[in-house]
């Protein structure tokens, strides 16, 4: 596994130079495949995500893009005259509204937000840039519209399971799993000016009924469905930075910490940090996003059992003051 040695080029810049040289001198011309991603793992000995920084860099830089069919070729010449289609060759299918969010969700999920602009998605899809314009608005449009897609793609159940905490577990891991395959999201969800998202009403509108009928004020209702909701978020926040720095060095978040084990070591002797000192000697531990996200739902949700589950018997239902 490669990593970045300090003051040194990140893996998937220098892979994305070697490309781009190979571009230049003509050995890729336009319309031929580039190294997929599993060709860079294999070639250089980085991780997929490392390799897929690759390519989402160069498609960023309009030098590639996907095609149907073909897989990620090297992109036009600008200064080429338009390609005329030849006789028999299939066409593209039909631009559409879906084909473009479609296309912006892939480049999201390679390279981020950042790697969404209207003239990255009309080279993907080779359109006149203009053209997208006929489906959707504008670049906030689309990410909205980006946010409700990725949600609809993991719908719950149209049959709740029984109790209130497995539903707003099942609500939380669904929120989870979405936020994991796109780590852009939770970075557009908003709790303070939520937008209208007709999927994240849905899963709001779920995370209510779970706690209907249990003689719990309205006010206290809508704090536990909104709670929820933004503690996923929040800690679905970190995953897009966590992916970041693997593609950056190489190396794992379990690589990277033992790596840094005896300066952490140090600190805490030198800093006086005697807890820590103490818990560290006793052995290592299980500690990474998902034991986190784990830990926190289920304390979450055992907080709101007190709520709701431990009020004497004929006790006025539990409320939040009014501000």
């Amino acid at each position: 596994m490669s990593h970045t040695l300090p003051g040194s080029e990140p893996p998937y810049r220098r892979i994305a130079a070697e490309i781009r040289r190979r571009i230049d001198l003509g050995e890729l011309r336009p319309g031929d495949r580039v190294p997929s991603a599993r060709q860079i793992t294999r070639e250089h000995g980085v991780a997929i995500a490392t390799a897929t920084r690759v390519l989402a860099l160069l498609r960023t830089e309009g030098l590639v893009l996907t095609r149907p069919g073909a897989g990620t070729v090297v992109a036009p010449d600008p200064a080429a005259p338009p390609r005329t289609r030849r006789s028999g060759e299939r066409a593209e299918p039909e631009l559409s509204r879906e084909r473009v969010v479609r296309t912006a969700i892939a480049l999201a999920d390679a390279g981020g937000l950042a790697a969404v602009s209207m003239r990255q998605i009309a080279a993907e899809l080779d359109v006149a840039t203009m053209s997208l314009y006929r489906h959707v608005r504008g670049r906030d449009e689309l990410i909205l519209t980006m946010a409700d897609t990725a949600l609809a793609d993991a719908p719950l159940p149209a049959m709740p399971p029984p109790g209130w905490r497995t539903r707003l577990e099942l609500l939380a891991q669904a929120q989870w799993a979405t936020y994991r395959r796109h780590r852009w999201l939770p970075h557009v969800i908003s709790i303070a000016r939520p937008q209208l998202l007709p999927q994240g009403m849905a899963h709001t509108e779920w995370a209510l009924r779970a706690t209907a009928g249990l003689g719990l004020d309205r006010h206290l209702r809508w704090h536990v469905a909104i709670t929820l909701i933004a503690y996923v978020r929040g800690i679905a926040t970190n995953l897009e930075m966590r992916a970041q720095a693997e593609q950056d060095t190489g190396l794992t978040d379990e690589q990277w910490v033992d790596r840094q084990v005896p300066t952490f070591q140090q600190m805490i002797v030198s800093g006086g940090y005697a807890t820590m000192a103490a818990l560290t000697a006793e052995g290592d531990i299980e500690l990474d996003l998902e034991t986190v996200f784990e830990f926190g739902l289920r304390r979450l949700l055992d907080g709101c059992a007190a709520l709701i589950e431990r009020r004497p018997p004929g006790a006025e239902p539990a409320v939040i003051r009014e501000r």
